[in-house]
């Protein structure tokens, strides 16, 4: 008799989650990764994206506490506030370090399950790296990861005194949208109507690109772009 048939299909996806996180050492899978054998597969990917979206672990306070407490000991970084493929890339070279003792160079183009982590050690580039949250930017650090130095300033004009315009604000902050998009999609097309919510220095909270407006008038504004 199955008294709580909730709490059964609860526990048979910790099972999953548990037995993918002792295999790939992390719980930061694709959205569309499934895990077992046969008619047992589980899409792992599609649990953790349901998990992490507010309201995920249910609407009773009590046991959504009680669930979170389990993912969390399976796991700590279930819940990262950045997305999970930054997290999946990081832990492979966190593994790497763990395994060498030092983080060996990877070019771009170099695949490891299937990502480029080459290409996606490009952050290190100093605009990328100053939109990665301060514990980001730590975690990288114990690898052996450094942001790449600030090419030299060109000469200001004598009478530039004022900061960005706000087109240069805006510009860059739909770069910045821009790169977050193509770490999380890769070269899926961004859909005209998405925004993108981005963290920049200075603000409290995340602010929101209309990103798919952004790339459709860049693109049409190319010609005029310095």
């Amino acid at each position: 008799m199955l008294w709580e048939p909730g709490e059964e299909a609860w526990e048979a996806k910790l099972a999953a989650l548990r037995s993918y996180r002792r295999a790939m050492r992390h719980l930061a899978p694709r959205q569309d990764a499934v895990w077992g054998e046969g008619e047992a597969m589980v899409p792992v990917g599609q649990h953790m994206a349901n998990l992490r979206r507010k309201g995920g672990l249910g609407k009773d306070p009590e046991r959504a506490a009680v669930r979170a407490a389990q993912l969390t000991e399976i796991d700590p970084d279930w819940n990262c506030p950045w997305p999970l493929n930054w997290q999946r890339h990081y832990r492979v070279l966190a593994d790497l370090v763990d395994a060498d003792g030092q983080l060996p160079d990877i070019a771009p183009g170099v695949l490891m399950d299937s990502d480029d982590i080459g290409k996606w050690l490009q952050q290190k580039q100093p605009a990328t790296w100053a939109q990665l949250l301060p514990e980001q930017q730590e975690r990288l650090s114990h690898l052996g990861i450094t942001p790449a130095e600030m090419p030299s300033p060109a000469p200001a004009a004598k009478d530039a005194t004022k900061g960005p315009s706000k087109a240069q604000q805006a510009f860059q902050r739909g770069m910045a949208a821009l790169a977050q998009w193509v770490e999380r999609e890769g070269d899926r097309p961004v859909p005209r109507g998405h925004s993108e919510e981005i963290a920049v220095n200075g603000e409290a909270e995340p602010v929101t690109v209309k990103l798919g407006a952004w790339v459709s008038n860049t693109k049409s504004r190319r010609d005029k772009l310095t």
